[in-house]
């Protein structure tokens, strides 16, 4: 098959994110099928958005936000899971997509056993690092091109209308005076079973 085309990942990303809903991830890590169809994102705008990793600059860890659209950022979150994002928006000026949730297509069995403790379907890649769990996602694909194996972001072929697409404040995001978790920047597939909880930021964190 040809290489997916992704220079829709170019534009603003509060313009990518809800573009991403009802695409797919297929990963061949290890060899092994798994394939899950996105139902939840969060956006996060660099130096306009402080809850964003790269809110503060250019750093090791987010010298990957600063590249071309289409790579992935993965990151390690309280030091127990990996979390994967989609980078979007001109090079050089960092902002990314968190892919929070997602339903699997194909290859349950290997979700399954990368996710033994999981015991309903829909929980098998639902919220970030379960999802990144489910797909094999790890730093070994930090600067991955989403283009190519061993993980292949394909979109929509058309976007879903708005009247299926819900909005609201991201998972967990806490900032200056709590500013952070009033951007209603988190995009969801509206009664998808696949899509986390809400929990509302409790302290300063700093996200994508």
């Amino acid at each position: 098959m040809p290489p997916a085309d992704l220079s829709v990942l170019a534009q603003p990303v509060l313009e990518v994110a809800p573009l991403l809903l009802g695409g797919t991830l297929t990963s061949t890590v290890g060899g092994d099928l798994v394939r899950l169809r996105i139902t939840e994102v969060e956006a996060y705008d660099g130096a306009n958005d402080p809850g964003s990793h790269a809110y503060r600059g250019l750093t090791p860890r987010t010298e990957v936000m600063f590249g071309a659209p289409g790579h992935l950022y993965v990151y390690f979150s309280y030091g127990m899971h990996w979390c994967a994002n989609v980078v979007t928006g001109e090079q050089g000026r960092a902002s990314a997509v968190l892919l929070r949730a997602g339903g699997i297509i194909e290859g349950h069995d290997i979700a399954q056993a990368r996710r033994p403790a999981c015991r309903r379907p829909a929980d098998l890649a639902r919220g970030p690092a379960r999802l990144a769990a489910a797909l094999g996602i790890d730093r070994d694909l930090n600067g991955h091109h989403l283009v190519e194996a061993p993980l292949v972001l394909t979109l929509p072929r058309d976007p879903l209308p708005a009247n299926e697409i819900s909005t609201g404040p991201r998972v967990g995001v806490s900032g200056p005076g709590g500013d952070a978790t009033k951007h209603p920047w988190r995009f969801w597939i509206s009664g998808d079973p696949t899509v986390s909880a809400y929990r509302p930021g409790r302290v300063p964190s700093t996200p994508r």
